[in-house]
């Protein structure tokens, strides 16, 4: 079950959970439960002509003049009254009871005022200090008969809220609560003016983030103190831009996940474990997928490796990984993905973001709130059996994620213990990049077209569990020999040992370096060793031959002799070695040979 815990469209992911309540101060509240008492009636139900927002109320008058002189900058409309406790009330009105309840909720939200305003009535208030005396008053409110109320929520217009001396901006930035602070802070660092904490603190960084966004506006003075005006218009266009996002706080008990999501851009689609998908609603949005299963330290490499074949996870991009988290970046012209995920208590939890160039903006915040907020139960993961796959779901999805395929496999062994292997020249030819076993990046270090045979060294050198040792001496025809090859290319995880015989030691034209056999194999097994009865490789097999105007018996194969396989190798300096067997295995020992040295090569676009 998919729970939002809080959705505040425009907010930051900070506040996201924070719940904007209306708080009476404790006077106004003794007055209203006494109001309720002695008229029997609620005291919602009392209708007062002038209905006001109280902001702040300070203890004494001289201190209330300077707080009401400051909020009379940015609203025109700001009053003053002396309240029966003796304390001074600074308002915004009067309005009508409609309007003032917009204007609390409207002025709150976008931090103008502080967030524990309320309204007031006047009959609570008592004589006014502010205007002083002789200054013109604010009209008295329009009532709905006069002017219908326009449906439409009213917002602050920039234009009327009047700019400041360098003097006057300092003094209404006093007013500011912490709150408010870290808000500019954050629409800073959302707009990429700021990069420091989010602390309220206005220090060095802050200003300086302040001056770059006043110089970036233009035609205003990088003061490094904003005013009322460049304020709201700050927030203003902060609370617009964070709209569309629609960032919530999302929890998902069943994977056992919260974390802040887009949910203007994204919506619940399905689970399919270990995966619950999120589709975009806009063909050119993100798609947003959590990671949860449980598991240990190999079900945690192994997810590693099986994300990187999917087809949304590009290739190229950087990758970090260690025993307790991993992180991809990958990036191509059609895609760019963001994975993380992390073993914790034998869970593994995490996310994906996978989106497409030219979004990094938009991406970045998305990253930034998901990754600031994510938080997992440890006691809860997704149930591998919640959602039934069938068998063909399996084998060509990746729940429900297309994995990426390479053009074509073929067949190679290993002829040194630093895991060098040798192909066939075909397996290679053309090739984007080329992997050993599905995810050892190789790279090609000797092609020659002449003999069709073909180097490749892996990246990162690897331990083979065995290693061809090459048959020099003259076979004699007739002989039972083996290829282990991956007949069926990558659909099955190990190679397939196929028998037959050694029908000649030459070509069909008597051309040395090569063998004929009498064998049936598939394109797959081209590039595999091919192995007599003492377990010695004689040769590797080539593919089918090119040439369309002939067509061979079934059953013919030719394979590079092991004498051909040393002389072209012989310029390289691998160190090749020669076999001294002279008795016949097993059969599931020579399988357990041919299986141990042969690799599957796989051409990637």
């Amino acid at each position: 079950m998919i729970r939002n815990v809080a959705e505040m469209p425009g907010q930051t992911p900070r506040n996201l959970c924070r719940i904007f309540t209306v708080i009476f101060k404790p006077a106004a509240v003794l007055v209203l439960l006494l109001l309720a008492l002695v008229t029997g009636s609620p005291p919602a139900q009392a209708q007062d002509a002038d209905v006001w927002v109280q902001i702040e109320a300070q203890p004494d008058l001289a201190g209330a003049e300077d707080r009401a002189r400051a909020y009379a900058a940015l609203f025109p409309e700001t009053n003053g009254f002396r309240l029966r406790s003796g304390w001074y009330a600074i308002v915004l009105g009067p309005f009508s009871p409609a309007e003032a309840e917009r204007r609390l909720a409207t002025l709150s939200s976008q931090r103008l005022i502080p967030t524990d305003s309320f309204i007031a009535f006047s009959r609570n208030l008592g004589d006014r200090f502010w205007p002083p005396e002789g200054a013109a008053l604010p009209a008295d409110p329009v009532s709905a008969e006069v002017a219908p109320e326009v449906a439409t929520e009213p917002t602050v217009t920039l234009a009327k809220i009047p700019d400041e001396t360098r003097a006057e901006a300092r003094d209404s930035e006093v007013l500011l609560t912490e709150d408010q602070r870290k808000d500019l802070q954050t629409a800073l660092q959302w707009f990429g003016f700021y990069e420091g904490g989010i602390d309220g603190a206005y220090g060095p960084g802050t200003r300086a983030s302040m001056a770059a966004w006043q110089e970036a506006q233009g035609m205003l003075e990088p003061t490094g103190i904003l005013t009322s005006r460049q304020r709201a218009d700050l927030m203003a266009s902060y609370a617009d831009e964070t709209a569309a996002f629609g960032f919530a706080t999302l929890t998902d008990d069943e994977a056992g996940i919260t974390l802040i999501l887009p949910l203007g851009l994204v919506e619940f689609d399905h689970y399919e474990p270990p995966f619950v998908h999120f589709r975009s609603k806009d063909p050119q949005g993100p798609q947003i997928i959590l990671i949860s299963q449980p598991g240990d330290q190999a079900a945690f490499s192994g997810l590693y490796d099986v994300l990187q074949t999917l087809e949304t996870v590009p290739m190229t991009g950087e990758r970090s990984r260690d025993e307790a988290r991993f992180r991809i970046n990958g990036l191509s012209d059609t895609t760019s993905t963001t994975v993380f995920a992390e073993l914790r208590g034998g869970l593994i939890k995490g996310w994906m973001l996978i989106s497409t160039p030219g979004n990094e903006v938009r991406d970045g915040r998305i990253l930034q709130a998901m990754e600031s907020s994510f938080v997992t139960d440890s006691a809860r993961a997704l149930d591998p059996g919640m959602v039934p796959m069938g068998a063909e779901t399996r084998a060509g999805l990746l729940s429900g994620l297309e994995v990426r395929k390479p053009r074509f496999s073929r067949s190679g062994f290993f002829i040194d213990a630093a895991g060098t292997v040798l192909t066939t020249a075909e397996a290679v030819n053309a090739c984007g990049r080329i992997t050993l076993d599905r995810g050892t990046e190789a790279t090609v270090t000797l092609a020659d077209s002449a003999s069709g045979l073909a180097l490749i060294t892996p990246t990162t050198p690897l331990a083979p569990r065995a290693v061809a040792e090459l048959q020099l001496a003259p076979e004699r025809i007739g002989t039972e020999v083996m290829v282990a090859g991956y007949a069926y290319e990558d659909r099955l995880p190990a190679p397939v040992m196929t028998f037959g015989t050694l029908e000649d030691v030459t070509g069909l034209n008597g051309e040395a370096g090569v063998k004929r056999l009498a064998i049936e194999t598939l394109a797959g097994d081209a590039g595999g060793p091919v192995l007599d009865a003492t377990g010695a490789v004689i040769g590797m097999l080539l593919p089918a031959p090119a040439d369309s105007a002939r067509l061979l018996p079934a059953g013919v194969q030719f394979a590079a002799s092991a004498s051909e396989i040393a002389r072209v190798l012989a310029p390289s300096g691998v160190t090749l070695l020669q076999s001294a067997r002279r008795s016949a295995l097993a059969p599931a020992d020579l399988a357990e040979a041919g299986g141990g040295m042969t690799v599957l090569v796989s051409c990637w676009d």
